[in-house]
């Protein structure tokens, strides 16, 4: 039996939240975001059951070149674009879209000679907006004398797509995705051709970002970029996935390596921070911090064992976890323990960690094998 800790990659469960954008948001076609390893579900494993999704998005090229030489056909769009010669070059080499936010991307477009072009095609490009977010993205004053020099550059083909990102689309009472919103429409008023503004906030929260109004027309598609909520997790703090109809992708999971029977006043882990309260059966769990489990969750914090609650005890190790097995005399050496999954919610413990659900997630590491059931 593997003492390694497994991602358990819940197929049905990714294909319900699949579903689920597709009610949310009808008539839109999906980007599914993957990048930074599919929110840590695994990059390959992910693409591969989104064979559905009209297309994939990455942040950086390497992740769009890897999707291409394992033969991901579908449209693959580089969020954090390409910025310099020798990365536009490669999106051209493997048809990857490019998203353009800057105006130094623009030069570097327009200085590709037209013999680098494969096969004479041409750069796909989405161009970034920034309404509100005040990171990457052309200013709105700029947007109309940068699509000119998009649309006579020769190297970029006649597709050309817009798009913006929500900053504050998780807070429900906030009026600054309306702001975005309508700053985006002035800036694309009548626009002819594709679009791009919603995340999965906007989505399940905002679906006058998704559709055809009275204050944003668009001639094209109107693209969706759902992330969290494709793995299950709401991206609103007040609302649980499965009020949202969302179902959790990955269950953490590792086993029990050792039970040990402690007297009353034992310690466990480093710096002996916990002291047995009653004689007491304690498991040791074989993953840690470095396998992405976070070091600051400690003492008292929930995982299951066979479907039964149990609670860390004592610091969490780079390669171990103890638990308090104390109540659950049924237990035994090789049990599954889950980390987070159904129960505990990886929300929860995010919260309890003072961090973010993205930084738990992205944050499983390399040697925790990810299963596919």
């Amino acid at each position: 039996m593997s003492q390694s800790a497994v991602a358990r990659i819940g197929t049905a469960a990714l294909q319900n939240n699949f579903e689920q954008v597709r009610r949310s948001a009808p008539g839109c076609r999906i980007m599914a975001v993957i990048k930074a390893n599919a929110y840590g579900h695994g990059l390959l494993e992910i693409a591969g059951m989104l064979a559905s999704a009209d297309a994939l998005a990455v942040s950086r090229i390497e992740e769009g070149v890897r999707l291409r030489e394992a033969h991901i056909r579908q449209p693959i769009v580089v969020l954090s674009g390409g910025t310099d010669r020798r990365g536009l070059e490669l999106c051209m080499r493997y048809d990857l879209q490019v998203t353009v936010h800057s105006d130094l991307q623009v030069e570097l477009i327009e200085a590709l000679p037209r013999a680098a072009l494969r096969d004479d095609s041409r750069l796909s490009v989405w161009l970034k907006i920034d309404t509100g977010m005040g990171r990457l993205g052309i200013s709105p004053a700029a947007t109309q004398g940068i699509v000119e020099r998009l649309r006579t550059c020769s190297s970029v083909a006649d597709d050309l797509r817009l798009m913006t990102h929500l900053s504050c689309a998780d807070d429900l009472g906030n009026s600054t995705t309306i702001d975005q919103l309508r700053c985006f429409a002035d800036v694309a008023s009548d626009w002819n051709g594709d679009i791009s503004i919603a995340n999965s906030a906007g989505i399940l929260g905002w679906p006058q970002t998704t559709r055809h109004g009275p204050d944003l027309k668009y001639a094209g598609a109107n693209w969706v970029r759902p992330g969290l909520m494709l793995y299950g997790v709401s991206p609103f703090p007040d609302k649980s996935p499965a009020e949202l109809g969302l179902q959790p992708v990955m269950s953490f999971e590792a086993r029990l390596i050792s039970i040990r029977s402690l007297q009353q006043g034992s310690r466990v882990g480093y710096g002996g921070d916990w002291i047995a309260p009653r004689d007491s059966v304690i498991g040791v769990v074989a993953a840690g911090y470095g396998d992405g489990y976070p070091w600051r969750l400690g003492g008292g914090t929930p995982v299951s064992v066979n479907g039964a609650r149990a609670e860390i005890v004592g610091r969490i190790s780079m390669d171990l976890i103890s638990v308090d097995l104390t109540d659950l005399p049924s237990v035994k050496e090789g049990d599954r323990v889950v980390l987070w999954g159904a129960q505990p919610g990886v929300a929860d413990l995010a919260k309890r960690a003072g961090t973010s659900v993205y930084e738990l997630l992205t944050g499983v590491g390399e040697r925790v094998h990810r299963q596919i059931d």
